[in-house]
């Protein structure tokens, strides 16, 4: 019996046009009056997943928010934190160090604000169109933005994660020197093309919700998750059931139990139709 279905947000819960279709918000919605609790599990931090929560009335319904890929767990009715997971500064420190030497932008929040070494910088091309990575990053958290001449010097304070972006290209080919110092004592891995991210050694998606959840007496079996992307695989491999969209790399598929349709063809419902007839 399915008791929580958990959702990556980006090409998984939204389409392309980063919004989340009536057809699969009414599924969504139809499972939490069933009793079925909702999750989001995302690299975005807290502040980014509550216009989603406040849509599908997860604010209503002790939802809960896997946020910076499973280092901090939130009830987002509550506030309650179930788990959380930082870097150590000295940790952080290190990390932007190491990637200022590389044609990246690093990013790390704090409060209200997005802090960056270039708050106009990294302006790449994607799919033949300009896309400013920071602005898209930081407008679709809700974030301020700010300057620091040296993040490496400034921050002195645990850090749930660090993103890095910059062009898909790029990334592709400098990824491995960006991780190697780094292979045994973190987490590295990309949340979208233009994204590589860290966080504390031994957190992800699958870790966070591992705890988190039998807290709330709800085992791996109990569960459906669904993603697209490699910062989604630990949490498809945990549940009892693991569903890749039909966008989602061929790495995810070859892990999911199952492939549903892609995120612009309602998926996420279409899935739930079928493991779900009780509810709908």
């Amino acid at each position: 019996m399915i008791k929580a279905i958990l959702l990556d947000i980006d090409g998984t819960l939204t389409n392309d046009n980063k919004v989340i279709t009536p057809k699969t918000r009414e599924a969504l919605l139809k499972a939490q009056s069933a009793g079925i609790k909702l999750a989001i599990a995302s690299g975005r931090p807290e502040k980014g997943l509550y216009k989603y929560a406040r849509e599908l009335e997860m604010d209503k319904n002790h939802g809960i928010f896997i946020c910076y890929n499973g280092a901090r767990v939130v009830d987002c009715q509550s506030g309650d934190v179930l788990f959380s997971h930082t870097m150590t500064a000295c940790e952080a420190k290190e990390v932007l160090r190491h990637v200022s030497k590389f044609e990246v932008t690093p990013v790390v929040t704090n409060g209200d604000y997005m802090h960056t070494s270039n708050v106009y910088g990294c302006m790449i091309e994607y799919k033949g169109k300009p896309f400013n990575v920071i602005e898209y990053e930081c407008r679709g958290n809700g974030y301020l933005l700010c300057e620091q001449k040296s993040l490496a010097d400034w921050v002195n304070f645990p850090v749930e994660k660090i993103l890095t972006a910059g062009h898909p290209d790029y990334l592709q080919a400098h990824y491995k020197e960006m991780q190697a110092p780094f292979s045994d004592k973190l987490n590295c891995m990309f949340t979208a093309d233009w994204y590589f991210e860290y966080t504390a050694k031994g957190i992800d998606k699958g870790k966070a919700i591992d705890i988190a959840f039998k807290k709330l007496g709800i085992t791996s079996d109990q569960m459906i998750a669904f993603g697209d992307a490699q910062n989604d695989m630990s949490m498809l491999k945990y549940v009892g059931i693991g569903v890749a969209m039909g966008n989602a790399t061929d790495e995810v598929k070859a892990i999911a139990n199952e492939v549903t349709l892609d995120n612009n063809s309602d998926g996420i419902a279409q899935s739930l139709y079928r493991h779900l007839p009780e509810v709908f």
